[in-house]
């Protein structure tokens, strides 16, 4: 995109700021941070930089949670198999392993199913119900799913099944006939965090099913810490906000990953690069590990997911990652094609500021990819994007949104043109009748042009705090690191350097990223700039720039004895021209 991001600089309350430096003990570059981001309590402070297991809610505020722990109790000491209804992608799959394994524990059995994503599309399907019944079972537990099921769910009824629905979705304004529903997001559910993904969910009715079967509190914490890698990993990956309980299970979670003893976990690590006893950050998972557990679903089938975290055998385990890994090329390469035709397509016919959303549709595209392209898009045109594949007179595929726009709610204000539809603020899937795609492209448009200006359109860097390079030593950076996890609603901190020096000519390092040294009242300060290389005439010996920068943890320095840190240049300008 050739538009040029808005620098949005924070100014945190100096008054704020110092009350945290003194009454945490930090430095003023972390304490600016917090202060930025609305950690001005103390306690709260507190909170997010050194949260606690024991700052997990209750499980049982979630509406419905008692019956629902009482009748999954009931049905593991009667012997009934439980049916376990999940979605294809990492969170859905995840939330099976998680309530698997957990019924496995208390002693008893489960069998899952999971759809084809795309023989049979997403959500639970009454053909599979009305199977369960015939074959005799009892209960049915839906995992991230489930929400908008209402037919089905009244079906189930009829049939003599209990359903439990846990999921994160947006609720319909009525809820399913389910037996019990899980989800924080309900209206009347006074579940304080409403943030969670659906294996996050799934955990809370672990934490209660535990509690009602009333094992020793040093085996719950056992088990809970075991979880938590798995929903850790399934947190990442749905992109939910790294706040509060969120913080919790994904700081806690990775921690373990020094630690592993599932075997299927174990190998997929080992695909995706790691060594024994590495904790990977949340980025690495949502870029390294997450992709491969997601390609299974996205080309082929997610039951191999099940098997690999499931499996005792080590052998079985790296076939089993072995096969991700090479759908996950294969992901790689199908996703790549499919935006080379779009951008081909923007080539000819360029996207402009009259066009507020975007609708791409494809004959015969992947529609196992078209949530990743979605994605690739919105952080090359910053705004929606809904990627469609045309195939048999039907369009279907997903969409992404960006901050401010809510994409469930736009397609809720157009519902008559779809099939089916569903989602949550910033990611949805649709399908629809191949000849409304016109009118669908033009009312989408219409919806988004009142609520997003020409100013959305371009790229946002939002800048926690200025800094000097003074105060860029190695305690004050590692306490701005301490603020990991980064992600979703925790992104890496951001700093900008005002008036800076080019110390010397930058170097190019493999072709496109660069090394420099910029200097400020006789302190310098040695960067990496990725993917840089093409903006070097912007970085002229002896000029001065104001620089947006960061930190990053960086192993490879600290196994040489340089500090365990590095500075990386996200933007620069020439001095004074915010």
């Amino acid at each position: 995109m050739s538009k040029s991001a808005r620098w949005l600089v924070a100014d945190p309350d100096p008054t704020q700021v110092d009350a945290l430096v003194r009454g945490l003990g930090v430095r003023a570059p972390a304490a600016r941070v917090l202060a930025r981001r609305g950690f001005t309590d103390r306690e709260a402070a507190r909170r997010f930089l050194r949260p606690l297991l024991d700052d997990l809610p209750d499980p049982f505020l979630l509406a419905d949670m008692r019956l629902a722990a009482a009748r999954l109790k009931q049905a593991i000491d009667r012997g009934e198999t439980v049916l376990l209804y999940g979605d294809y992608d990492v969170d859905g799959t995840c939330s099976i392993v998680i309530l698997s394994k957990l019924i496995e524990l208390a002693g008893g059995k489960t069998r899952f199913y999971i759809p084809h994503r795309l023989q049979e599309g997403y959500g639970m399907r009454a053909g599979v119900l009305e199977e369960a019944a015939r074959e005799g079972l009892s209960l049915v537990i839906s995992v991230d799913t489930g929400i908008r099921a209402g037919d089905v769910v009244r079906h189930a009824r009829e049939l003599g099944l209990d359903v439990i629905i846990t999921d994160h979705h947006l609720p319909e304004q009525e809820l399913p006939p389910a037996l019990a529903v899980l989800n924080p997001n309900r209206l009347d559910c006074p579940y304080p965090d409403k943030n969670l993904c659906g294996a996050g969910v799934a955990f809370k009715l672990v934490q209660a099913l535990v509690e009602l079967l009333g094992w020793p509190a040093e085996k719950v914490r056992r088990i809970e810490e075991s979880f938590l890698k798995i929903v850790a990993l399934a947190t990442v990956a749905d992109v939910v906000p790294l706040q509060g309980e969120n913080r919790i299970i994904v700081k806690y979670g990775l921690a373990g990953f020094r630690r592993l003893h599932n075997p299927g976990l174990r190998a997929l690590m080992s695909v995706a690069g790691f060594q024994s006893g590495d904790q990977p950050s949340a980025g690495q998972v949502a870029f390294r590990v997450a992709p491969r557990i997601n390609a299974a679903g996205r080309m082929a089938h997610a039951r191999d997911v099940i098997r690999l975290f499931l499996t005792n055998d080590d052998a079985e385990a790296r076939q089993i990652a072995e096969r991700l890994h090479g759908l996950n090329q294969e992901r790689q390469q199908t996703e790549a094609e499919i935006v080379a035709a779009i951008l081909e397509e923007c080539e000819s016919t360029p996207v402009t500021d009259a066009q507020a959303a975007l609708v791409f549709c494809g004959q015969g595209w992947h529609r196992g990819v078209l949530g990743i392209v979605a994605s690739r898009l919105v952080e090359r045109f910053c705004r929606p994007v809904l990627v469609l594949s045309e195939q048999e007179g039907e369009a279907q595929g997903s969409g992404r949104s960006v901050a401010g726009f809510h994409l469930l709610d736009s397609l809720e204000s157009m519902k008559d043109l779809f099939t089916r539809f569903g989602g949550h603020r910033v990611a949805a899937g649709l399908a629809m009748d191949a000849a409304r795609l016109e009118e669908f492209r033009r009312r989408l448009n219409a919806y988004a042009s009142e609520r997003l200006k020409p100013e959305d359109f371009r790229p946002r860097l939002e800048i926690d705090a200025p800094i000097e390079f003074g105060e860029i030593e190695d305690s004050s950076v590692l306490e701005v690191l301490a603020m990991a996890p980064f992600g979703a609603g925790n992104p890496s901190p951001r700093f900008v350097v005002y008036g800076a020096e080019v110390a010397q000519e930058p170097a190019v390092w493999r072709e496109k990223h660069l090394r420099l040294r910029l200097r400020r009242n006789g302190r310098s300060l040695f960067l990496k700039a990725w993917n840089f290389a093409e903006r070097i005439g912007e970085l002229r010996p002896g000029s001065l720039v104001d620089a947006v920068i960061s930190f990053e943890e960086d192993a490879y320095s600290a196994s040489r004895g340089y500090p365990p840190w590095s500075a990386l240049l996200e933007d620069v300008r020439p001095w004074g021209s915010l």
